[in-house]
């Protein structure tokens, strides 16, 4: 027989099972969980059920109770009980016997199911087992990394989201999707609607002395899509590629997963020094605005030699300007692209960073002569970017909210690194050396005595202060200890007590 007895709004059923063919059931006991916010009570019991009969617990033959017995039992309707059956009689895991009861299937055979299940291992490929690698160093499994009370975070965006203009993002948003003709809806072009690609060319012309038409722009879903396309369009296997040592992780290893052959240059003061560049390397990834993670400012004598190796080697520049919008110090340096006079350079920026970083949209300021070969790679990646995100940015961009955004951003963070640069004067004295913070939202601490990145780390965490060391991005092994302290998210009271806790340590 069925006893059920409450427990808060949970019902457990001790089941009578019949084995085989015997007339009296052997009693079972069969957990069969029922709460209100757990969706249709009859899909539960049904869920219960099927759960019994894949785990072993219900036998092929076994009759299951009757449904009048289960309501009773289970405190529900019939109905119910009836609902639930109907369900495993239409998926085929019980049969119906007229006069006899309801029997669990004989494809469910005693043996077939008990068994624990085997972790099968699948043969990946090349870019599967490469992908495999980089899962636990770049967190893919977006598993939260540990709170601190002063985390100097970097990389997650410039932007303050608590000061972002949500209300007028909405707005636009909403009347974009409420006011939307039918066939906009369909699918897109695959290089990004004409109003946002227009507005990003308007915009660069303006802020980064970028030269390009809206036809040179491929709109991403991210700056990390448009590295990945560079890798899909231009290398083979093989291939040679010069990448600044050190260097950001995710242009690493998306260039390891595509099979490249890394050729690292040294980067100092300066940023990467073109005297170092290989004699063989088919294309160039570099940072030449704020070095990451270095910090360093590429000058306008390394441009010129950089883009004068390019032609010498007839070699394709990617330059990532990840955070060119922020400068603190000085005149604003225009991006490479906009020295470019052969079409050599593929320009790479992302709103994730200055808006909000859920908004994946990004983009590629390709040569003419790439333009179908991006264009179609995009198509086949993802046929293009969500429509209504795009139609909403552009509109914000051309109405003049994302410069005012800017404007407010950039005040904000010259106050926030004239706090850091105060505090760290003050608490840390002569004891490091300070790079980076000529422009955007990290700084980088190169300690002049001989630490242990891994023992300052864990010392400030104990004070709940987060740091972040920057040996692993080197390519090659390194005994050098940096620490990056990125200042957007922090208020200046937070910066300064957070540093202050850091001069305890260092």
């Amino acid at each position: 027989m069925f006893r059920a007895w409450p427990t808060g709004h949970l019902y457990t059923t001790q089941v009578g099972l019949d084995c085989g063919n015997f007339e009296e059931p052997l009693s079972m006991q069969l957990a069969i969980p029922l709460s209100k916010g757990r969706g249709p009570l009859f899909r539960q019991v049904y869920l219960g059920l099927r759960k019994a009969i894949l785990a072993g617990t219900f036998r092929a033959e076994n009759r299951l109770p009757s449904t009048r017995d289960l309501a009773d039992q289970l405190g529900i309707s019939r109905t119910v009980a009836l609902m639930a059956y109907d369900q495993l009689l239409a998926e085929g895991f019980v049969t119906g016997r007229g006069g006899s009861g309801t029997y669990v299937a004989n494809d469910f055979s005693s043996n077939r199911l008990v068994a624990p299940k085997k972790e099968i291992k699948f043969r990946l490929s090349r870019f599967g087992s490469a992908a495999a690698d980089t899962a636990v160093s770049l967190n893919v499994s977006g598993r939260r990394s540990r709170r601190y009370r002063y985390d100097f975070a970097f990389g997650r965006s410039e932007s303050d989201i608590e000061t972002f203009p949500f209300e007028t993002w909405r707005r636009i948003l909403t009347r974009r999707a409420r006011k939307a003709p039918v066939f906009e809806l369909d699918y897109g072009p695959a290089a990004g609607s004409l109003a946002l690609r227009e507005a990003i060319c308007s915009h660069l012309r303006r802020s980064r002395a970028v030269a390009c038409e809206p036809a040179d722009v491929i709109v991403v879903n991210g700056s990390q899509q448009g590295l990945d396309l560079v890798a899909r369009v231009l290398l083979e296997r093989g291939d040679r590629v010069a990448i600044e040592n050190p260097s950001y992780q995710g242009t690493t290893e998306i260039l390891i997963a595509a099979g490249a052959r890394l050729l690292p240059v040294p980067v100092d003061r300066d940023g990467l020094n073109p005297a170092k560049l290989p004699s063989d390397a088919r294309i160039c990834f570099v940072t030449p605005s704020h070095q990451f993670p270095t910090g360093a400012i590429l000058p306008l004598a390394r441009r010129l030699a950089l883009l004068e190796w390019a032609k010498r080697k007839n070699a394709v520049i990617v330059e990532d300007d990840y955070d060119g919008e922020f400068r603190y110090e000085g005149q604003p340096l225009e991006s490479l692209q906009g020295l470019d006079a052969e079409g050599r350079i593929i320009y790479v920026g992302t709103f994730s960073r200055t808006v909000f970083p859920a908004l994946r949209v990004g983009y590629l300021i390709v040569p003419k002569s790439l333009t179908a070969a991006f264009t179609a790679a995009k198509w086949l990646n993802d046929q293009h970017s969500a429509t209504l995100e795009q139609q909403t940015l552009a509109e914000f961009i051309t109405t003049g909210g994302y410069e005012r955004h800017l404007r407010r951003v950039r005040r904000r963070n010259t106050a926030r690194r004239a706090a850091l640069l105060d505090a760290i004067r003050e608490y840390l004295d002569e004891r490091v050396e300070v790079t980076g913070d000529g422009a955007g939202a990290h700084v980088v601490l190169w300690p002049k005595k001989r630490v242990s990145e891994d023992e300052v780390i864990s010392s400030a965490a104990s004070r709940g202060v987060g740091i972040y060391g920057i040996s692993k991005y080197f390519l090659t092994p390194t005994s050098l200890a940096g620490f990056m302290l990125g200042y957007s998210r922090l208020r200046e009271n937070e910066i300064r007590e957070g540093v202050r806790r850091l001069g305890e340590i260092i």
